[in-house]
């Protein structure tokens, strides 16, 4: 009985420490009333100006690898390029009544459109270069003919 009283003390006393909510493993900034919340997308809006988000981003993704923040014209975009369950968080900016934050699932039709894209580019830059090369490998050929030509004839 004295035990479970003492616990009872203990947590009644002692502050809990008092983590971030999470969606997908990614912070969700606390102030947040939620707009919109499915299995691959949360929507907030937060009366906080987009700066203090941004700072409460960058804070509780420090340790995180593979974080990219960029900034956009409307909205400051923030990725994860690592193996993380959340693909993005975007805060919009210049909200009048308040800041959006999107916080977006990680899906296949991105992953597989990426590498798609990535595949064609290096396919068309390899295309390039075999034609450069051809081209070049063509001139260079007949402006040797022809200097052996004149040498041979000389």
């Amino acid at each position: 009985m004295k035990k479970s009283m003492l616990l009872l003390l203990v947590l009644i006393f002692l502050p809990a420490s008092s983590h971030a909510e999470k969606f997908l493993g990614a912070p969700v900034i606390p102030q947040g009333t939620t707009i919109e919340k499915t299995d691959s997308r949360l929507e907030l809006k937060t009366p906080l100006s987009h700066d203090e988000i941004v700072s409460f981003y960058r804070e509780a993704l420090k340790d995180f690898e593979n974080i990219k923040f960029r900034e956009w014209k409307d909205a400051t975009y923030i990725e994860d390029d690592g193996k993380m369950p959340w693909h993005s968080i975007t805060i919009s900016k210049g909200g009048k009544d308040g800041t959006d934050v999107v916080i977006v699932k990680d899906n296949w039709t991105w992953i597989i459109g990426t590498l798609v894209l990535r595949y064609i580019g290096v396919f068309m830059v390899l295309m390039i270069l075999f034609i450069g090369m051809s081209v070049s490998g063509k001139i260079i050929s007949k402006s040797v003919q022809r200097m052996e030509a004149k040498k041979a004839a000389s």
